[in-house]
Parts: C-alpha cells; structure tokens; sequence
C-alpha cells in the first residue's frame, strides 16, 4: 500500500517538476523567438504581421561597412580574448588544483570576481588604467579587457573537467617512467580537452556579446558587433539588427554543436581504449 501511495505523488511531482523546466525554457526561447523571424521581414520596421521575407538586412550586413568593420573587429577581438583566457584560464585551473596552492579558494574567489562585479565598474577601472598605460583606444587593450572577462568560464569548465580525471591513471602514468610533462600531455590534456573547448566556447560567445566594457575601452576603430548594434538601437531601431542578433546566436549554436561534438568524441575515444 505505501509503495501503491508513493507511485501517484511521484508521478505527479515529476509532472510538476517537467511543467516548471518547460517553463522555465519557454521563458528563455519565447523572446528569441519573437525577434529571430523579424530578421527576414522586408519592411523597414520591428513589426508584426511581417509585410513579406525578404534577406535585405543580411544583405545590409554583408555591405555596409559600418557593420562590416565590426563583424570583423567581433572576430579579432573575440579570437584574441578567447585565445588569452582559454591559456590563463586553464593554467589557473591546474594551478589550484586539489588545493596544492595555499588559500587556493581566495584565489579561485578572485578569478571569478569578473563574473560578479558590475561591468560598469570593471569597465571605469580599465578606462582609468588604460589612459596611464597607453592602451586606450587600442585593439590589445579591447582583447585584454574581454579576456579578464572571460577567464572566470575558462576557469569554471576546465576545473570541472580537471575534478573528473581519476587521480590514478596520472600516478600510473608517472609510475612507468612519464616525466611530468609527457603526463600532462598524454593523460591530462586529452582527458581535460572538453572542459577547454567548452570553456574556449563560452569565451568566444562572451566576447562577441559584450558591449558595456567596450563602450568604455574600444575607440571608433574597434567598434565590435555588440556595440554596433547598441549604436544603432539609440539612432534608429532597424531590423538589421535583428540579422545581427540572428547571426550571433548561429555562431553561438555552432559553437556548442561543436564542443557537443568534441565531447562526444573524447568519450568514445575513452571508451575504444577501455576496451
């Protein structure tokens, strides 16, 4: 009787459980959907019902050269900023380790300061850096400036992956004769490679949708993607913008179908080599 009783509350509190992650996903996709489709409209306005479809606003993407400059400035910035998170990022990660760094969580705690500090306070405290050191206005000073914000998911994803390598098959390793270097490079880094392209991943998506720092950091000349888009939202509300934004998330799509993909591959990898 009491397995009989325990059969319909948990299948109600699964129900209940499934409702609210449907809407909490419906939250999330809704607006999206909303604005995704008004990339295609032919009218020069955010309206529904669309007039008709039309891929003029790619086309205005692809031409002029405003948006241009900053779809190739996005990648340049957002190359370099993932590139120099992805190799702090990592390194941080196998720095503190199993805690072999003294207070290693005060430091864990200051790489991920990023992700909580305001952007405007971060972006103020750049500027005023950036003027003394010469870097105001410069393409090295933008890349920076993302990759400190990047560096907490690098940090994050790769200390995930790093906490799941069963600490024996390093000592094994090390048992046959394998210096440290040849460990890490056979053993470590394969098993870790997820967790970096995941981090590289959300570092990249991070960087190309950043605008607050820019603002206070990019000159006119490193005018990225982002911050074009919040230009021409104070100008004129266009439906290129919508491409823009439609744009983003394929790229941001790609990306996780790819690392998906890496994982995927990584664990049948492991599988082949346990059989």
């Amino acid at each position: 009787m009491s397995g009989a009783g325990r059969g319909p509350a948990a299948a109600g509190f699964n129900a209940l459980r499934l409702a609210f992650a449907a809407l909490v996903v419906a939250y999330l996709i809704v607006p999206l959907c909303a604005i995704l489709p008004l990339a295609f409209t032919g009218s020069v306005f955010l309206t529904y019902p669309m007039e008709s479809v039309s891929t003029r606003w790619f086309e205005q993407l692809a031409t002029s050269d405003a948006w241009q400059r900053s779809i190739v400035n996005s990648l340049i910035v957002g190359s370099g900023a993932t590139l120099l998170s992805t190799v702090v990022g990592t390194l941080a990660a196998l720095g503190l380790r199993r805690n072999l760094v003294p207070f290693s969580g005060v430091l864990r705690s200051f790489f991920l300061l990023p992700m909580v500090v305001p952007a405007v306070v971060l972006g103020v405290g750049m500027q005023i850096l950036y003027a003394r050191m010469g870097l105001a206005s410069s393409y090295a000073g933008v890349i920076i400036a993302h990759a400190v914000l990047c560096v907490p998911f690098v940090l994050v994803n790769v200390s995930g992956s790093l906490a799941s390598i069963d600490p024996a098959l390093e000592r094994a390793a090390a048992s046959l004769g394998a210096p440290p270097a040849a460990v890490f490079r056979t053993v470590t880094l394969p098993l870790a490679l997820p967790g970096i392209l995941a981090g590289a991943a959300f570092a990249f998506a991070t960087s190309l949708d950043e605008v607050v720092i820019t603002l206070f950091v990019a000159g006119p000349n490193q005018t990225t993607l982002a911050r074009q888009m919040f230009s021409s939202l104070r100008e004129n509300i266009s439906p290129a913008i919508a491409a823009a934004a439609f744009l983003i998330i394929v790229v941001t799509l790609i990306l996780a179908l790819v690392v998906k993909g890496a994982s995927i591959l990584s664990w049948m990898r492991a599988r082949r080599e346990e059989a």
